[in-house]
């Protein structure tokens, strides 16, 4: 038996001319660029001089006590109810098992206000904070800045 003679093989090709890209029909505008003069370099000692005058500044304690005032109380809470909600799945089980509505049983229930609350809790987070701390913040920063420059 003889093998089968082999397909001839074709010679290798060139690759592909590709045409050229056409330039844009508008040139990219590049925006002017303003000479600004480098602000003076501030010594380390200096900046760590501005920051600590700053925390100790009436204006940033309110900041931080506003800050605490919500966070502390918010978190206390969210964490007594979560430990409840475990407490009675370990505790009481049958109580858990409960049907409220259709398939849905007390253990699920407590289960999606957790997440309910866990939402709740950011909105209201986040409303304090526009509310009582995001313009002193601002104002702060802005002042903190200006003391660097």
């Amino acid at each position: 038996m003889t093998a089968p003679p082999a397909p001839p093989v074709a010679p290798p090709s060139a690759p592909p001319v590709v045409p050229p890209l056409a330039p844009p029909a508008v040139p990219p505008v590049v925006p002017a660029v303003v000479a600004q003069e480098p602000p003076a370099p501030v010594s380390g000692t200096d900046r760590t001089e501005v920051y600590r005058s700053v925390q100790a500044s009436a204006a940033f304690q309110d900041i931080r006590r506003s800050y605490r005032a919500f966070v502390f109380p918010t978190c206390g809470a969210f964490l007594c109810w979560y430990l409840l909600y475990v407490a009675a799945a370990a505790a009481a089980p049958g109580a858990m098992r409960s049907p409220v509505v259709g398939p849905f049983n007390v253990a699920w229930l407590l289960g999606l206000l957790q997440f309910a609350s866990t939402f709740l809790l950011t909105w209201l987070y986040a409303r304090n904070a526009r509310t009582k701390r995001d313009r002193a913040a601002l104002g702060l920063r802005w002042d903190t800045q200006d003391q660097l420059r």
